[in-house]
């Protein structure tokens, strides 16, 4: 991707912060990274605001159930790399 260097304000606290964590050269990527994810935000944020115009807002049931869903596929995804780390597999995975 094709890069162009713009002048950004920060307060400087934060600015040095910043630099002081990244190290040399990290400064630009670090606030890169900031600004993609702060997009996909706003991308997700209007993708809900479309979701409750067309269907109403998430009840907190719907919440609920959404974040136990969260909580389970993480357990799934630290045991699968647990088992990896040990280098076993479980009695349902193929060879």
């Amino acid at each position: 991707m094709a890069t162009k260097k713009y002048t950004v304000t920060l307060p400087e606290e934060l600015a040095e912060e910043i630099r002081s964590e990244v190290g040399p050269g990290g400064f630009s990527r670090y606030v890169t990274q900031a600004v993609e994810r702060q997009r996909e935000r706003e991308r997700l944020h209007e993708g809900v605001d479309w979701w409750e115009s067309e269907y109403g807002p998430v009840t907190a049931d719907e919440l609920a159930e959404a974040e136990a869903e969260r909580k389970e596929i993480e357990r799934a995804h630290a045991e699968r790399e647990e088992r990896a780390r040990k280098g076993t597999r479980s009695s349902g995975e193929a060879a």
